[in-house]
């Protein structure tokens, strides 16, 4: 299947929001969208299967007595199909009730452009090219050590193109590309497996090292092996970037949307200008961080991205808006609507969340703990208590630090407490920054973690 062009989205979108107003809507939003994406997949050790995904669509919100309706189709160079569409989400909206809180739909803003996010070696690379990069990640991985065994991972190309009309002017573009790689291993000796390690590289521009993900996954896996209990102690703990995007996701990034805020379902409602947090932590949301993974020239409403300081030096700053919850505490929005292409309405979500790294070296890291924990991932975050913070989660693997050194890998270990108190008790923060998802972000050091052990 051939790529839109440009002014197929956009004329899609427009048209959309004109037969909307041509049928009695008093505002209507159109949101097209095209992605493409193709999948290589490892298990066993094995390159297994290769799919392509194509997919575009078109969704239209109406507004009709402050009530909204909402419909989508997959078909979107077929004026009859529009229509169709935009007639189902009209009488959605005459069908629901009023929303007090509604004011309008978002107005036209000026973009700024965004830096690092399309390249077109990306969308030229062939299903070939990428079992060729696959093979490169596996090879990387058998040759660091005879007991580890790749099990699962792959590598992925995408390329994502959508627009946005809407009936107070709001139009725009924007497309973009990524590429990834990753791999979980593990290591088999003396009768005993290691938990599962992962590692994995994304990039919006083809600069992937297939071969750098294999070896790390493998490295970790090997190191795995032999672990040794922990004890019961409160304790300093390096939590690395898979660490931190576990435990923010389910707690910290919920409790700076706006949407949650209004809800009381955020601790931080009425804390704007207090210490929420250690002096060393200084956090953004940045929709335009150059290159970054979340990074667009507008999110899901055509407001214009932008960089919002979350906390600055441990004092909280703002929280994060979309149109809706902006104008129901009659502020402007922070460009950080968020949605499921074309198949749902807007809701409030993070873009390139940030933490600000400092310059200290994983050595210097390392020998800051002296003696304590590094970990690595952690299972169980899912079930953190998003409003109070409370967290019980596995860490798997994790190792520990003995004399400012990485001496062994550790088993049965678990780190409880409560996520607004460890951010009050970061102390010092890595320059070794990369991106996980959502989450840009260095290790960081947490005194006063309870670690409980075998």
């Amino acid at each position: 299947m051939a790529v839109l062009e440009k002014n197929q989205l956009i004329s899609a979108a427009e048209d959309a929001v004109k037969a909307a107003l041509k049928l009695g809507a008093e505002e209507a939003e159109a949101y097209t969208y095209e992605g493409q994406a193709t999948n290589i997949g490892i298990e066993l050790g094995q390159i297994s299967k290769t799919n392509r995904i194509i997919d575009r669509g078109l969704g239209i919100r109406i507004i009709v007595n402050k009530a909204t309706g909402f419909a989508y189709t997959n078909i979107i160079g077929d004026k009859a199909a529009i229509e169709a569409t935009v007639a189902r989400a009209l009488s959605a909206a005459k069908a629901s009730k009023p929303d007090p809180d509604w004011h309008k739909l978002p107005e036209k803003k000026p973009y700024t452009a965004t830096q690092g996010t399309f390249d077109q070696k990306i969308v030229d690379l062939s299903p070939e090219d990428l079992v060729k990069i696959t093979q490169t990640m596996l090879d990387a991985a058998v040759e660091i050590d005879k007991n580890v065994f790749p099990v699962e991972g792959g590598v992925g190309s995408g390329y994502v193109a959508n627009a946005v009309a809407n009936s107070n002017g709001v139009n725009g573009y924007d497309h973009g590309t990524i590429v990834e790689c990753s791999l979980a291993a593990l290591a088999k000796s003396a009768g005993a497996t290691t938990p599962i390690c992962f590692e994995f590289n994304a990039a919006r521009d083809y600069t992937l090292d297939p071969i750098w993900v294999g070896r790390e996954a493998a490295k970790l896996a090997a190191t795995a092996q032999k672990p040794k209990p922990f004890e019961n102690k409160t304790a300093k703990v390096i939590l690395t970037q898979f660490a931190l995007q576990d435990l923010f996701a389910y707690t910290l990034m919920g409790a700076v949307k706006a949407d949650s805020v209004q809800r009381n379902q955020s601790p931080f409602k009425g804390k704007i200008g207090e210490q929420v947090a250690s002096e060393e932590l200084t956090i953004y949301d940045d929709g335009l961080y150059p290159a970054g993974l979340r990074t667009s020239i507008f999110d899901g409403e055509g407001v214009p991205r932008q960089k919002t300081p979350i906390i600055e030096n441990g004092i909280l700053k703002s929280f994060l808006y979309d149109n809706y919850s902006a104008r129901k505490d009659s502020v402007e929005s922070t460009g950080n609507a968020s949605r499921a292409g074309y198949l749902s309405t807007p809701g409030v979500d993070t873009s390139n969340f940030r933490v600000v790294p400092q310059n200290m070296t994983t050595e210097q890291m390392l020998k800051e703990v002296g003696d304590g924990l590094i970990v690595y991932y952690l299972q169980g975050a899912h079930s953190s208590n998003p409003v109070s913070g409370e967290f019980s989660v596995v860490a798997t693997p994790c190792w520990r630090i003995k004399n400012g050194e990485v001496a062994h890998s550790c088993q049965g270990v678990m780190l409880a407490g409560n996520i607004f108190e460890l951010l009050k008790n970061i102390t010092a923060i890595g320059g070794n920054e990369r991106q996980m998802g959502t989450l840009i972000a260095p290790w960081v050091i947490a005194e006063n973690v309870r670690v409980i052990g075998k």
